[in-house]
């Protein structure tokens, strides 16, 4: 679920812990390999009569490389316009001074006792160290303007860039974007300097070959070269996902270095790595160029990148939502939350609807309605096309910007609940809450208990109706076996954040 118009949070060390993705730079490491060999003698079997295994004689073998790409002209082209980045930042000093991590529980005694050895400064906040971070850029213009990741840069009190020649400049931060990951950044040469060009990344084809230049493990000037692999990834950074995956071999230090397509024309911008290690195994993600340009112009520009904003919280439809509201197949973005004063709001987009097309573009994702959602102009009239209670409609709606912080209310009911009345055929539990129908129980062997529901959340509405009661909830039950339903879609809120489920009927 995500709400339309979106962010990727880094650790410090650079490594991004989330489905064993890790974001592909800063801070140095060890160069390790390991050697793995497998013996595969087990025995050999006897045979009757077997004859000599091979009657001619083997060829010598050869060293005619002639067939093979060679990429030196490509580098020796590019090189002088990719960058090493060295960041200069302050970090707290970690609790305990630095030891190791200790298997105690969140919020236990010894948890406390640690975090209060944690050095403090003069004015009694965390005590700070200096830090330094590498990663990896290019530059883009005669006259000094660098791209690079977000994350290579945040948080830095100075940059300094390594040209190729192994002079060093001073940076200036001109702009970045979080929801991207992108950054840019300028600096003041006596000369002219090298530059590369954007290329057209929607032109790339799985298999077509690509270079990635960097400063892996502070290792500046580095080439390693493959494929790709997959095109529009999602790898859960942001709304905004749209990854080329490369099997070039990036590694921490790697981020936001270029890949370049065979033309010497980037075509990406290296990102993140899957790795259980922390180092390479080939599955690498790009930042397609047609994104980076759009951004960099933004950023140029403005210092920021200006979203088209709708204003709701949308999420995946699933098989089980479709068949609930009728829809031929699961498509389109569910919409789960309107905000408040939003133009969504204004213009009549309610929870429930499921938004299929966007100014007559079909919508097939939740990714598809955030990338062309915020690539709107604010203040420009789009038409949002909506399936509402069986039935296609179009709003025409004003696309408004996307604004810093969004307000979300927070439900904190800690009100005593009556007794429950049980929904067996749901797996819950279910009270009545000041705030509405209170979810007390789940089974933990239920569909709900798979699907996330959690005792405290509130059910707001069942297969489109309101659920005021615990009765609403059993009556909206019965009403879709009534009319021979397999599942009923459930509106939740936990906490400042609403969501569906579609919950199956057990037969009665």
């Amino acid at each position: 679920m995500m709400n339309v118009g979106l962010n990727p949070a880094t650790p410090a060390a650079g490594v991004w812990l989330r489905r064993g993705f890790s974001r592909s730079c800063r801070k140095g490491a060890s160069l390790a390999a390991t050697a793995l060999i497998s013996l595969g003698l087990l025995g050999t079997p006897a045979f009757a009569d077997a004859g000599p295994i091979n009657t001619k004689p083997v060829a010598p073998a050869t060293n005619d490389m002639s067939s093979l790409p060679s990429f030196a002209d490509l580098v020796e082209k590019v090189s002088p316009a990719v960058v090493s980045i060295r960041v200069d930042e302050e970090q707290e000093v970690a609790a305990g001074n630095g030891l190791p991590d200790l298997p105690f529980p969140p919020g236990s005694p010894f948890e406390k006792f640690f975090r209060d050895m944690q050095p403090k400064g003069p004015d009694g906040k965390p005590a700070k160290r200096h830090a330094t971070a590498l990663g990896s850029g290019f530059i883009i213009s005669a006259d000094g303007y660098i791209v690079t990741n977000n994350h290579v840069v945040d948080g830095a009190t100075e940059i300094t860039v390594v040209l190729n020649d192994q002079s060093e400049l001073k940076a200036d931060l001109i702009g970045r974007d979080p929801k991207t990951d992108l950054a840019l950044i300028k600096v003041k040469s006596k000369k002219p300097l090298a530059y590369v060009a954007f290329g057209n990344s929607d032109t790339l084809r799985v298999g077509d070959w690509v270079l990635a230049v960097g400063n892996p493990f502070g290792l500046g000037g580095t080439v390693t070269t493959g494929i790709v692999s997959a095109r529009g990834r999602d790898i859960g950074a942001s709304a905004y996902d749209d990854f080329i995956q490369i099997d070039a071999s990036i590694n921490k230090g790697n981020s936001g270095g270029p890949t370049f397509d065979t033309s010497g024309n980037v075509v990406g911008v290296n990102t993140a790595i899957f790795s259980p290690t922390g180092g390479s195994v080939g599955i690498g993600f790009a930042i397609p160029s047609n994104v980076v340009s759009k951004v960099v112009a933004d950023l140029k520009k403005d210092g920021k990148v200006t979203r088209g904003w709708l204003g709701v919280t949308i999420q995946q439809v699933d098989d089980d939502m479709a068949a609930n509201l009728s829809l031929d197949k699961a498509k389109g973005a569910l919409v789960a939350d309107v905000s408040e004063g939003s133009p969504a709001e204004k213009y009549g987009i309610k929870a429930g609807d499921v938004i299929t097309s966007v100014n007559g573009t079909e919508m097939e994702d939740i990714r598809a309605v955030s990338r062309t959602v915020a690539d709107l102009k604010p203040g420009t009239t789009a038409k949002v096309g909506i399936w509402r209670d069986g039935k296609a409609k179009t709003l025409n709606v004003n696309i408004a910007v996307f604004p810093d912080k969004l307000e979300m209310a927070s439900n904190d009911d800690d009100t005593p609940v009556a007794p429950s009345e049980a929904t067996k055929s749901l797996g819950l539990s279910l009270s009545q809450g000041d705030d509405g129908v209170v979810v007390q129980a789940v089974d933990p062997d239920s569909e709900a208990a798979e699907k996330g529901v959690r005792p405290g959340d509130l059910i707001l509405k069942i297969s489109g109706k309101d659920a005021k009661t615990p009765a609403d909830v059993v009556a909206g039950v019965k009403a879709a076996k009534r009319d021979s339903k397999t599942s009923v879609l459930l509106l939740l809120k936990t906490r400042d954040q609403q969501h569906f489920v579609a919950l199956s009927i057990e037969k009665s």
